[in-house]
């Protein structure tokens, strides 16, 4: 093994023993997480300082697993050796700063042992990051690892070339006119099999499984976030409550139309006064028949309901029992027609009587659905549109959140597609700009930032495919990846516009478009904070105290 990796390896492990330890002492001082609310920085500090090793231990291991096959990646090996040095400092300086709080002991010898801080050292040497820089600039930062599955590799090429020859040439103008994505792009996206990678074959899907999936979106995310990355986000949210709750006539029915994309879906559950707290969701909908036909009238108001007014259907969760004290225990998800529109504001008028309206909200960037606040009123729906039917009454909360985990797993993929654009982006400028006579790509500062963009996607890159391997709706891996590549890709897009200098500012250049849509990325499928506490915090502290 490399001396790089073993290094590696010796940090991550020194800095995984701090962490069970400081999990250990957080879930003591918050009873199992029951108590996040009365300690919520020191619960956010140990979560991200968790994830951060959780990050460097997958791209350890992904640069262990090619050397074992004889297919050994050097800078991957350097770029692990680099973050595995950066979240062990992260991890003593947060320690130093608040001993008391992390009340970890005689643990902290572990990052403390001499050969421990010598490796540290090592990795940070700005030498070290210079080098990685240096050969990222030279190879124009494209991403091509080893990826160990032929089926993700064939993936990855074929959703390469759709995102270079159809996606690219349209996204700076759909960014800039703020269009919607177009008609003939949703049709060759779904002909690419795009819609139904992670749906099983029996439903109409390609059944490629999670990996392919990100692997898909990370592709196209890299040349739109919005008109390409996310336009498969939405299907995965439903599909996968679907399969999880769905009636075996549901899946049957909506499965195949998702995998095609003959059904254009947009998930509506956020509320004008309702952000985070999914729980608290106050529109309701109450049974009501129609020409005999069993079903519901739904009355309220959405917020920040992305592509609905060019959706077939709406996943919309409802507040089905009016008791309020029930809380998510009083929900329940419906698939809601509705007739697509291509404006900035709609109202759709249906047959029996209700309405919808839509009015896009201005964003700065992830221009190509338009989100929009919905008013909805006496709009009626079947009963056979209620997910689970009978049986799924009072349990759409629970389904909403196993689909939002699949949104967050590849929002991990769009986070990284992001950031890979920005890093190309930015090392085919630095070598072609001169400044005082040498290229940028020549200046050690340069070098340095690039090599440290490319240890930061690296990392976020390996958790969120670790994730997707082993994807599970109720685990802590899905929502680390979103955490951790949607930070990355603000970083990463910031340090890339700086290194353009005042292009970067200009909206002629696609680096300042990859700068607004990375904005969005900590915020949408559970803003960063809720993530950190409710989410991924929660879940460590319950079982760091068992």
């Amino acid at each position: 093994m490399s001396t790089d990796v073993q290094n590696a390896r010796l940090l991550v492990d020194s800095a995984q023993r701090v962490v069970d330890a400081a999990l250990a002492h957080a879930a003591a001082t918050t009873e199992g997480g029951a108590k996040i609310d009365d300690h919520q920085v020191h619960t956010e500090r140990v979560t991200y300082l968790a994830t951060q090793v959780r990050a460097a231990r997958e791209l350890t291991s992904a640069a262990e697993r090619l050397e074992a096959a004889g297919r050994a990646d050097s800078l991957m090996a350097a770029e692990a050796f680099v973050y595995a040095a950066e979240a062990t400092h992260a991890l003593g300086s947060a320690i130093d700063a608040a001993w008391e709080d992390f009340g970890v002991g005689e643990a902290v010898a572990a990052i403390q042992a001499q050969a421990v801080r010598d490796a540290m050292r090592a990795g940070l040497s700005e030498a070290r990051i210079r080098e990685i820089g240096r050969a990222r600039i030279a190879s124009g930062g494209v991403n091509n690892i080893e990826l160990q599955d032929e089926v993700a590799s064939l993936t990855r090429d074929l959703a390469r070339d759709f995102a270079k020859n159809e996606v690219a040439p349209r996204a700076q103008e759909i960014h800039r006119k703020d269009l919607l994505v177009p008609e003939d792009l949703i049709q060759k996206f779904a002909a690419q099999g795009f819609f139904g990678s992670s749906i099983p074959e029996e439903y109409g899907g390609t059944g490629m499984g999670d990996l392919s999936m990100i692997i898909i979106t990370e592709e196209l995310s890299a040349a739109s976030l919005a008109a390409a990355g996310s336009l498969a986000t939405r299907p995965e949210i439903l599909s996968k409550a679907l399969l999880a709750g769905g009636t075996d006539e549901q899946k049957r029915e909506w499965l195949p139309r998702l995998a095609t994309g003959q059904t254009i879906v947009a998930v509506s559950v956020t509320e004008p006064d309702i952000g985070s707290d999914n729980a608290g969701v106050q529109t309701r909908a109450e049974p009501a028949e129609y020409n005999g036909q069993r079903g519901w009238r739904i009355n309220g108001a959405k917020a920040w309901c992305t592509f609905s007014g060019r959706a077939d259907v709406l996943s919309m969760l409802v507040r089905t029992d009016p008791d309020t004290s029930k809380g998510a225990r009083g929900l329940s998800l419906l698939i809601v027609p509705k007739a697509p529109y291509y404006g900035h504001e709609w109202k759709h008028e249906q047959a029996e009587g209700g309405t919808i309206s839509g009015t896009a909200n201005p964003t700065p960037g992830y221009r190509g659905m338009h989100s929009f606040t919905l008013a909805i009123d006496n709009y009626w729906v079947s009963h056979d549109n209620l997910v689970g039917g009978d049986a799924g009454i009072g349990q759409g909360f629970f389904l909403q959140m196993g689909g939002f985990a699949a949104g967050r797993l590849q929002t991990g993929g769009r986070a990284t597609g992001v950031s890979q654009a920005a890093l190309e982006k930015a090392c085919q400028y630095v070598a072609q700009r001169q400044q005082f006579g040498l290229p940028l790509a020549e200046y050690q500062l340069t070098q340095y930032r690039i090599g440290r963009m490319s240890a930061l996607i690296s990392a976020g890159r390996q958790l969120t495919y670790a994730a997707a391997r082993n994807f599970d709706s109720r685990g802590v891996e899905a929502p680390m990846a979103k955490l951790l590549a949607c930070d990355v890709a603000v970083e990463v897009t910031q340090s890339a516009q700086q290194l353009h200098g005042g292009w970067g500012y200009s909206e002629e250049d696609p680096i300042a478009r990859y700068v607004v849509d990375a904005l969005v990325l900590p915020i949408f499928e559970g803003v960063k904070p809720i993530l950190e506490l409710k989410v991924i915090g929660r879940q460590l502290l319950a079982q760091a105290a068992k």
